[in-house]
């Protein structure tokens, strides 16, 4: 602990060294190693300006390192500032032809540029190069292969990875979505078997396994792959981390909260394991900790959108409807292509009863999310509150257009007519909302309290189901 201390010191007391140096715009001089301090030191807090300037800086006395080529490409690339970095790189490849490292980054900046097909001439030619490192190459050539959507030869590519490297997990996580994406996953279950045969000891073979089993919604057997990881290996936190998942999709909430503890014990916090946390205490009811958890997710990491979204929802659950709406918007602001997260804003606005807000909303989620009902209910649902029935009805044949046969819209809209006094009209759509689901007309009498109204239903109903006898 105190040697950890002294290191963060040591650290702390460069990084001014650093930075006043700059600021006087005077000469300095550090060895290699101070400079790759001071250079991760700013990549790792995102502070990729301040990274280039040192980068540059050490670049000017130790010229030739490839390595501080690499970074400083990598930060450019970061910059989004590809050319720059491509031709970085390509002096630097005059200097070293057989560099590995000089090709990989090319290939990595050439795929962020969409040009997969230059990445994967590099990337071959870089497999021609060495013997070592072959699963990283094999890996990158298949996320080349994956980005241009050719998943056959990227599945061939991420095998071949594994073959090399049997922990690689990148290569096994995205072989499995791949395999999904190509509607091969069930019948490659004997392919991840065929590990835990060749050595029924390996703690990596029983994680793959159980990321599989986890995708085909398979959770028992996940949870007893990762138990098998996890006995062989009591460290393995990713292992810890998807059993949390798979009880999660179980709605053992309790066993999942185990899991994500025990991966905080062994990696220490992250954003992703507080926020799965929080979805858990959310689980179990317990929004205050829900909340607790959400929020300290926020904190780790202020751009995690689904900790805002998650936030917001364990205020919502409470009724609290303007932190709610507070929370729901900043995951708005974070992530605006989520469906999810506009409608939720939607009904906190309506709640709070800023009425023209939530309508705007609603209408978002609805081009983001045509597919969800809940939006087009609650959206013509605003109508109906105001008492502008035909608007409510317009809404909801919009929604009718996207999801032909949802019973429930056919019951809805024969409501809203009810109220417009367009009987004949809302009869017609209340037959077809029996003959689609005649169990679904008990809704009806949410909106209708009255007992003659009701009476009146019942007739109707009853008569359609004398008529059509099942």
């Amino acid at each position: 602990m105190a040697q950890e201390f002294r290191k963060r010191e040591e650290e702390e007391e460069l990084i001014r060294s650093f930075e006043d140096i700059i600021k006087r715009k005077s000469n300095g001089f550090f060895d290699l190693e101070a400079y790759e301090t001071i250079i991760y030191y700013y990549l790792d807090r995102g502070k990729h300006k301040k990274a280039l300037v040192a980068v540059t800086m050490a670049m000017e006395q130790y010229r030739y390192s490839t390595e501080l080529i690499s970074v400083k490409a990598q930060i450019l690339s970061n910059l989004q500032q590809y050319d720059a970095a491509l031709e970085l790189l390509e002096q630097a490849l005059t200097l070293h032809p057989t560099d590995l490292d000089i090709l990989l980054s090319m290939g990595s900046i050439f795929s962020l540029q969409g040009n997969h097909e230059k990445a994967i001439e590099l990337y071959e030619q870089a497999l021609t190069m060495t013997e070592e490192e072959k699963d990283e190459i094999y890996y990158s050539l298949g996320l080349a292969y994956q980005s241009k959507e050719d998943f056959d030869q990227a599945i061939e590519c991420y095998k071949k990875s594994v073959e090399e490297n049997l922990n690689h997990e990148g290569s096994l996580y995205e072989l499995a979505y791949c395999l999904d994406i190509v509607g091969q996953l069930e019948n490659s279950l004997s392919y991840y078997k065929k590990f835990i045969d060749e050595d029924p000891f390996s703690a990596p073979a029983w994680y793959n396994l159980g990321i599989v089993c986890n995708k085909l919604e398979r959770y028992d057997e996940a949870i007893e792959a990762y138990e098998y990881a996890i006995a062989l290996d009591d460290n393995f936190a990713s292992a810890w981390f998807n059993m949390g998942n798979s009880f999660m999709n179980l709605l053992e909430f309790s066993k999942a909260l185990d899991g994500f503890r025990k991966t905080i014990d062994i990696e220490g916090p992250s954003p992703e394991v507080y926020c799965c946390m929080g979805a858990a205490y959310e689980g179990l009811e317990q929004y205050d900790q829900g909340l607790k958890y959400f929020q300290k997710s926020t904190k780790l990491d202020s751009m995690y959108d689904e900790a805002w979204f998650g936030a917001g929802s364990c205020l919502e659950k409470q009724e609290k409807w303007y932190q709610a709406l507070h929370f729901f918007n900043k995951a708005v602001k974070l992530n605006a292509q989520n469906a999810d997260y506009w409608k939720a804003a939607a009904h906190a606005e309506f709640k709070i009863g800023n009425t023209i807000s939530s309508i705007s909303a609603y209408e978002e989620a609805s081009h983001l999310g045509p597919e969800d009902k809940e939006i087009w209910l609650n959206w013509s649902f605003i109508y109906y509150d105001r008492g502008e029935y035909e608007k409510a009805v317009e809404v909801m044949v919009q929604g009718m257009s996207e999801i032909p046969d949802e019973p429930e819209f056919f019951y809805r809209i024969a409501v809203y007519l009810i109220e417009a006094g367009k009987f004949k009209e809302a009869f017609n759509y209340l037959e077809n909302g029996l003959i689609l689901n005649f169990e679904g007309h008990t809704v009806l009498f949410d909106f209708f309290q009255k007992p003659e109204t009701q009476k009146a239903l019942y007739k109707i109903i009853d008569q359609f189901r004398k008529d059509n006898p099942s």
